[in-house]
């Protein structure tokens, strides 16, 4: 059995980015009903918010689903104990030292897989003693990794440094890349770029169909004196790309930054003066469908894709 599958206890290898704004209830319980594994985004929830989801995510599935934590989140010691009492038995971490939660998280019986971008933080998962390693490329929406590496490079790289269950994550929004992954040796696949742009994802409308209508090249990596982030080329955009050209402090880009402003572009959306985070692969998506539509769709595309790659002739 696919190890993914086994470890989680899903039907699919097919995790959904607990991704800020995006990630509520709704959408973790349509990908884990749908045999994938559903990501509540903590990120962008106050504790009690989070709390709300997490039993609203109970009613609505059956089926396993997780909570994503970002381990720089200011109240991040509210946030595990809210996840401890109400159940959840997976967390995805992320944005931090893998071992300052992992253990306390394994002695309430909680699963935890972490996210990385190099093979060097990949191996202190590993060290960390973490169930499973979501390695994302830089083709990913958001925060991102200072290294720049593309998913392509990183998933070998990292395999052959580590033994733990592998997760491809950055630029896979269909089957044929899903089949990619496993093929240079993740186990399962995460996506967010594809699941914010469900009818599920708690994304403002608007946000949405200003991501369906991007094309190659219509968002960038930025921020990286502060926190490189993939972000859709807008106004705001534009303002981070004047002050970085005038030389602007890591402080002046903060204050640029100021508060609220991803929640302005994705929850809100304000598409002009918002932070608008997604990944590359979007130029590539242009319907709005739902979870099932989406999950469907990748599990028929991945079967085509190898089936063509089983009728290849083989090389030698």
């Amino acid at each position: 059995m696919n190890r993914i599958c086994n470890l989680f206890g899903i039907r699919l290898p097919i995790i959904q980015g607990g991704m800020v704004w995006c990630s509520g209830w709704r959408l973790a319980a349509a990908v884990s009903n749908a045999g994938g594994l559903g990501l509540i985004g903590a990120g962008s929830m106050h504790p009690e918010t989070l709390r709300e989801h997490i039993r609203k995510c109970k009613t609505a599935t059956e089926k396993p689903f997780g909570v994503n934590i970002p381990l720089m989140y200011p109240e991040i010691e509210a946030i595990i104990q809210i996840v401890i009492e109400e159940g959840v038995k997976i967390v995805f971490t992320s944005a931090g030292n893998p071992k300052m939660w992992t253990e306390h998280l394994h002695n309430n019986d909680i699963l935890v897989a972490h996210v990385v971008a190099s093979t060097k933080f990949a191996s202190k998962c590993e060290e960390a003693g973490v169930d499973a390693i979501v390695a994302e490329g830089f083709e990913a929406g958001g925060h991102n990794g200072r290294e720049e590496t593309t998913t392509m490079c990183l998933i070998p790289a990292v395999k052959k440094i580590t033994t733990v269950p592998l997760i491809a994550a950055g630029g896979i929004a269909s089957g044929e890349s899903i089949l990619a992954a496993i093929c240079l040796g993740a186990d399962g696949v995460q996506m967010g770029t594809r699941f914010a742009l469900t009818k599920e994802s708690s994304a403002h409308f608007t946000f949405k169909d200003r991501c369906l209508r991007l094309n190659e090249g219509d968002t960038l990596l930025t921020l990286k004196q502060v926190s490189p982030t993939r972000l859709v080329k807008n106004d705001f955009f534009k303002q981070i790309e004047e002050a970085e050209a005038r030389g602007a402090s890591a402080d002046e880009m903060r204050a640029l930054l100021g508060k609220g402003r991803a929640k302005k572009g994705i929850f809100e959306g304000d598409i002009y003066d918002g932070e608008l985070e997604i990944g590359q692969i979007a130029s590539s998506i242009h319907k709005l469908q739902t979870v099932n539509e989406v999950m469907k769709e990748l599990a028929d595309d991945f079967n085509s894709a190898l089936k063509r790659m089983n009728e290849l002739t083989t090389m030698n």
